[in-house]
């Protein structure tokens, strides 16, 4: 899909104005059966900032990807890529294609909000909306036009249940979920996202604010969830992408130096610059 399939898309600041230049509406898929995401020579510029170069990865349903890499190096950028909200960011041109369930999701005709209702995002710090925590849990599908009282119920216990927080928090759901640890925000914010039914989660070092009781629940969770959604971690951490993750890619300066199962990049990795980082040569 690289060479005259290759196309030059500029994002303006207003997420619902994408200005494409050339690229057939629809791509055939090139993914494996039961892949979620096909990225085809991707690269990605902010301004005359190359951000991401060539990127080609293919994400599994029911795995955890982690992506490593040291600051800067576009891992961040990347998952942003995943739910076009890297087209937030003015001056943002992308070429290649990524493609989602066998369809680009950079093609014109695709909408970005349906793209956002399917995969879903948390971000590192937990970021509640200044309401109940009912009502944390209740804006979307509300949003979605679901107005039941008893549906939107349901929808919130089995949510909080699918994030490990409701026993937590049954007796609290109408107070503030500031009054919350940061710890149960951070698993507020997953059963936030759970609450619209996403395929895919994709998660920002979602731990990296964390206490290591925390982080410890939310890693817990992310295992757990993997056998209703695919994931895609971004981390600092390399004792955590080993910990939790199915497949690792390891970023750097805006490549993919190695992409592998995560046993074996930990164990054997096959480029030296990846063994450098992991082992804390660099970074």
């Amino acid at each position: 899909m690289g060479g005259k399939n290759m196309a030059a898309v500029t994002y303006s600041a207003n997420p619902v104005e994408v200005f494409v230049t050339s690229r057939e509406e629809t791509a055939t898929s090139v993914a494996g059966k039961n892949a979620v995401f096909s990225v085809r020579d991707l690269n990605l510029w902010y301004g005359e900032d190359h951000a991401l170069k060539n990127i080609n990865l293919e994400l599994k349903e029911n795995e955890i990807t982690a992506i490593i890499g040291p600051s800067g190096c576009g891992k961040s950028t990347f998952i942003k890529t995943l739910n076009r909200m890297v087209e937030l960011i003015p001056s943002v041109r992308i070429g290649g294609n990524i493609l989602y369930r066998g369809k680009d999701i950079l093609a014109k005709s695709y909408k970005v909000e349906d793209l956002r209702t399917r995969v879903g995002m948390v971000f590192q710090k937990p970021n509640p909306f200044p309401k109940s925590i009912y009502e944390n849990i209740a804006y979307g599908p509300k949003i979605h036009g679901i107005r039941n009282k008893k549906i939107l119920d349901e929808i919130v216990e089995k949510s909080l249940r699918g994030a490990a927080i409701w026993d937590e928090v049954k007796e609290r759901l109408h107070e503030n979920a500031y009054g919350l640890s940061g710890g149960q925000q951070q698993r507020l914010c997953i059963a936030r996202c759970l609450a619209i039914e996403p395929d895919v989660i994709l998660m920002d070092e979602p731990t990296s604010a964390l206490d290591p009781i925390s982080t410890l629940k939310v890693e817990e969770l992310v295992q757990e969830l993997k056998k209703d959604f695919s994931i895609v971690i971004v981390t600092h951490n390399m004792q955590q992408a080993a910990r939790i993750s199915d497949k690792t890619a390891f970023f750097l300066s805006g490549e993919v130096i190695e992409f592998d199962r995560t046993k074996k990049i930990f164990s054997s990795p096959a480029d030296k610059r990846t063994e450098d980082y992991i082992t804390g040569r660099f970074g």
